[in-house]
């Protein structure tokens, strides 16, 4: 199936669903916020979504297109071999890196439909630093008990680190530090896997921020450390979460080309 530019009537192209359609833009919008708030590495770090069904086919970015410029035709249908599940006149390239973690926390993780992956400066500078995320910020009180963390391996091009990658993530996490390396989170959606990142990447920046500081640093004490975490995740947080996505999304509203296309 070759993924055509969305018709004027708005309707999804021929051959496919609705829901597959939805996705595509929600997921390229997504792709765009990254963009809009600075997160991108060039072409070298990736977002992907799980498509419904028992097969686990997901999306990720067709290789070599700018995330700012990302649209739902863009994003290319793989399985969890690494398969193209597209047909047309060149087969699209998929980043094998971006494979490797994200087919790995697909394969596992059935409740995480949206996987991000980022090389930030803070985030990369947060990775190196051996006591991790510090509880010192709201932000990073979010992730506070709920953050894992996985050690470097080169770039993620064996296939057998995707067994470790889960086991560090664990069967709850949303969030990891891949160390010497960048940020990945997961989300139930789209809106709450945007949620997460923006969070822990903010989280981020300001510890690198207070660490260039020089000064002592302040800790909450416990209890408020896990009162903290417990607020931020509670019954109410994809409501939450969907708020924030639907109040980003006039960022990139009038981007061209079209990210719905």
């Amino acid at each position: 199936m070759n993924v055509a530019a969305r018709p004027d009537n708005g309707m999804p192209p021929s051959g496919i669903s609705a829901e597959e359609w939805q996705i595509r833009c929600d997921l390229a919008a997504l792709y765009r916020l990254v963009a809009h708030h600075r997160m991108t590495d060039l072409i070298y770090t990736h977002i992907s979504a799980r498509l419904p069904g028992p097969e686990h086919h997901f999306l990720i970015n067709r290789y070599g297109v700018l995330f700012h410029r990302m649209r739902a035709s863009d994003l290319v249908k793989i399985d969890l071999h690494g398969n193209v599940l597209e047909e047309g006149p060149q087969t699209p390239r998929v980043n094998a890196a971006g494979f490797t973690i994200h087919s790995a926390i697909h394969m596992a993780r059935e409740d995480l439909t949206c996987v991000v992956h980022t090389h930030t400066s803070a985030g990369i500078a947060v990775s190196a630093q051996k006591h991790g995320l510090l509880p010192i910020s709201q932000h990073a009180l979010k992730f506070y008990g709920h953050l894992s963390y996985h050690g470097y391996e080169g770039i993620a091009l064996d296939l057998d680190e995707r067994e470790r990658l889960i086991a560090d993530l664990g069967p709850v996490n949303k969030a990891m530090i891949l160390r010497n390396h960048g940020l990945l989170v997961g989300g139930r959606t789209i809106a709450e896997a945007w949620n997460q990142i923006y969070y822990l990447e903010r989280a981020c920046q300001a510890q690198v921020a207070a660490l260039a500081g020089g000064e002592e640093l302040v800790f909450p004490p416990e209890e408020v450390r896990l009162k903290t975490a417990g607020q931020f995740n509670n019954p109410n947080s994809l409501a939450h979460a969907q708020f924030a996505w639907d109040a980003a999304l006039p960022l990139i509203a009038d981007d061209a080309p079209d990210y719905r296309s």
